[in-house]
């Protein structure tokens, strides 16, 4: 018995078949081999072709069966996890209309901040709990005033991960946490957004069937079996955006558990267990995949542009050329915590939305030129992400959260001693490393959607812990007053 899990990315498709009796992956597989193209017709536009995303499907599908052996007839559920914050439109033969708007397409800013005025910021964040912004409901509006021979089109709008269960089962749906990413959820009524919909000029009948999260959500069909060497019939069982997902791949359901990743830019994601929103609108809240009306459980996402390309950047200008990244962390921590005195603002990569969307661009404060060095820029660089992540979590915690744990897959940033430590000491929370991804864990999730597994602990009992880091307690005021300090620093720049 086996479970198929998804992770529909805008640089690859990568597919995971799980054995839903041991956890264990037994076979994945990832395409394209180079990255995914990403079309930009216009500056600060951002298009996919969906069809590649369903091509790339079929042949992770056929390499994972052929690599495993597995029958297709042995695989009782599919999950999916896909990138957030898209447009996929549809029409009543489920033909693609145009392009994907995907996610860090910026085109429907505008459209997002007249509706945030024009409702009211008010009822936007108690009911939506977050501005409009540059979200799915937008980018249609944007379809809807720019394209209207397009628009009159619509048979149906969806998430990226909506479509590829389209193309598996026939059938267009979504779910509520879906809904919620692209802002138009009413947290309030429990419902699909009716005001926003009006204010737009959306008929409420192109929204997609709402399914829940976990359970029946389409079977593959007679035509998509043929297509990609699944047997029909095979269900649907879960599907979440990319951070949700990655938050349950690393067993987050409670409150005050946090997942974390550090690439290139970095996300925190930590569960609340009420409803509730940042008046400025600095993080976003979404339904997480175990939210209901009865028992709350948003998942607060703060996304941070200037994360891993800090670190990157260090090691092509200050590091030497061919010093490697565990090589540069062992040089930083030969400087001391604080670095003397030196700290770096990391947000050098656009607009932050945690800081009102402003672009402050980086900085680097306090170097003494008779004093400082190689070790302390590269530990400064480091700390400054750490410290950006905490800024954030403050954020989160005046909105009700209280963190009790962080856990993280042991890659990108999470590789580094030095920023994983310093983040335990900052946060005073136990770091927990793990060895899972995206696809797996959408995997496990269609166990759960299916009643195989009884909960999400006996769903992630095989999940493997690979190292857990403490808080220090001999450095955490040491880390703290550097923290105060890169703190008073940001907000001269901001003031």
């Amino acid at each position: 018995m086996y479970l198929l899990g998804y992770d529909i990315g805008s640089s690859s498709v990568k597919a995971s078949l799980v054995d839903a009796h041991t956890g264990r992956c037994v076979a994945q597989a990832s395409y394209p081999e180079s990255e995914a193209p990403i079309a930009a017709p216009q500056r600060g536009w951002a298009e996919q072709t969906p069809e590649d995303w369903w091509r790339y499907v079929k042949q992770a599908t056929a390499q994972v069966l052929y690599d495993s052996r597995v029958a297709s007839e042995d695989i009782v559920a599919i999950g999916i996890s896909y990138q957030m914050h898209g447009l996929v439109v549809v029409d009543r033969d489920q033909q693609v209309l145009r392009p994907s708007i995907i996610w860090c397409d910026s085109r429907a800013v505008a459209l997002g901040e007249e509706a945030f005025h024009a409702l009211g910021e008010n009822y936007c964040l108690e009911h939506l709990l977050n501005s409009p912004g540059n979200f799915t409901a937008a980018k249609l509006a944007w379809v809807k005033r720019n394209e209207p021979e397009v628009y009159e089109r619509i048979d149906k709008f969806m998430l990226p991960g909506d479509y590829i269960a389209m193309r598996l089962s026939g059938q267009a749906v979504t779910t509520a946490s879906g809904l919620s990413e692209g802002i138009l959820w009413d947290f309030k009524d429990n419902c699909v957004s009716q005001s926003l919909l009006d204010h737009y000029g959306i008929d409420s009948s192109l929204v997609a069937t709402v399914k829940p999260t976990f359970g029946m959500q389409g079977i593959v069909s007679a035509q998509a079996a043929a297509e990609t060497g699944l047997a029909q019939g095979t269900p649907i069982t879960y599907r979440a955006g990319d951070q949700p997902n990655n938050a349950l791949s690393l067993n987050v359901f409670n409150p005050g558990e946090i997942a974390s990743t550090a690439g290139t830019s970095g996300v925190v994601y930590g569960v609340l267990g009420e409803v509730n929103h940042d008046p400025l609108s600095r993080v976003n809240p979404f339904a997480h995949v175990n939210h209901t009306a009865q028992s709350p459980r948003l998942g607060v996402l703060l996304c941070i542009n200037g994360t891993g390309i800090l670190n990157s950047w260090m090691r092509r200008n200050v590091a030497d050329a061919n010093m490697t990244y565990p090589q540069m962390n062992d040089l930083a921590n030969t400087a001391p915590i604080g670095c003397n005195g030196l700290s770096i603002i990391p947000f050098g990569n656009g607009a932050e939305r945690m800081l009102e969307n402003r672009q402050p661009g980086c900085s680097m404060h306090g170097i003494d030129f008779n004093h400082h060095s190689k070790a302390h820029l590269l530990r400064a660089a480091q700390e400054g992400i750490v410290f950006s992540f905490m800024y954030g979590i403050e954020i989160m915690e005046h909105m009700g959260m209280k963190v009790n744990r962080i856990r993280a897959g042991h890659t990108n940033m999470f590789l580094s001693p030095l920023f994983r430590q310093t983040l335990a000491n900052v946060t005073d929370a136990p770091i927990e490393l793990y060895d899972t991804d995206g696809s797996v864990g959408a995997a496990r999730g269609a166990g759960i959607g299916a009643g195989i597994y009884a909960d999400h602990n006996e769903a992630f009992a095989a999940l493997q812990q690979l190292a857990v880091v403490e808080p220090n307690a001999e450095q955490r005021q040491a880390t703290l007053d550097a923290y105060n300090l890169w703190k008073q620093r940001l907000s001269r720049i901001e003031n």
